[in-house]
């Protein structure tokens, strides 16, 4: 894939470095030719400054053969701006925006333009390494609405049909770790000692799921 990345700090150099080491074309764009060095001596992409929301500077970085782009400069209008150009005026279908603020995150998240909500998403995950009470989480998505989370399982589900737990707790496992590999189960497999399960829920269903899961089932003795 071919990628054009605005912002070259911390993040968008991490980003640029992870991409190229899986084989991938990367273009970084930044107003400060200094920051290119975050990028280190190995790197072999290509490197433009200026504005990256400009559309001469973003076609010098390839733009119009992009595959994807990446806004996470460390202004909010200036990556919602980019985002926007390089959707709607160059046709990039993959397109991502870091934003700060929120509540413009979920604006354009119903746009159709994915964002990740920096500050949100990192208070969120220190409170739960922080608070013992909190439910651990693999997972958040950009509004903060949905987590993926691994809920608690009584040794008293061991044996039953995955499809009887998800009934008693009136959602589905997204999937379960088995022996530490990831597998996508059906409603028929049955739960064994030791299996890990995942399920994506809301703050609001967390409670109740998780009471459930964690009870016997209903008639065990």
């Amino acid at each position: 894939m071919r990628i054009v990345i605005m912002g070259c700090g911390r993040v968008g150099s991490t980003l640029a470095q992870s991409l190229e080491e899986r084989g991938h074309e990367v273009a970084v764009i930044d107003q400060n030719p200094e920051a290119f060095r975050r990028l280190g001596p190995d790197f072999s992409g290509h490197t433009v400054t200026g504005v990256g929301f400009d559309a001469q500077v973003l076609r010098q970085a390839g733009i119009d053969q992009a595959d994807a782009f990446a806004a996470v400069s460390s202004g909010d209008n200036s990556n919602i701006i980019s985002a926007r150009v390089a959707r709607e005026t160059f046709g990039v279908h993959r397109v991502v925006a870091r934003i700060y603020d929120q509540k413009r995150a979920e604006v354009y998240e119903r746009l159709g333009i994915p964002t990740v909500a920096t500050v949100r998403w990192t208070a969120d995950r220190m409170l739960r390494h922080l608070v013992p009470e909190s439910t651990p989480e693999l997972w958040r998505d950009p509004t903060s609405t949905l987590a993926m989370i691994e809920v608690p399982v009584h040794t008293d589900w061991i044996g039953h049909p995955l499809r009887q737990l998800e009934e008693a707790a009136g959602t589905r496992v997204a999937y379960l770790m088995r022996f530490g590999i990831g597998t996508l189960p059906t409603a028929s497999t049955a739960i064994q000692d030791g299996d890990q399960l995942f399920m994506l829920l809301t703050d609001g269903m967390i409670p109740a799921v998780t009471k459930v899961t964690g009870s016997a089932p209903e008639g065990a003795h």
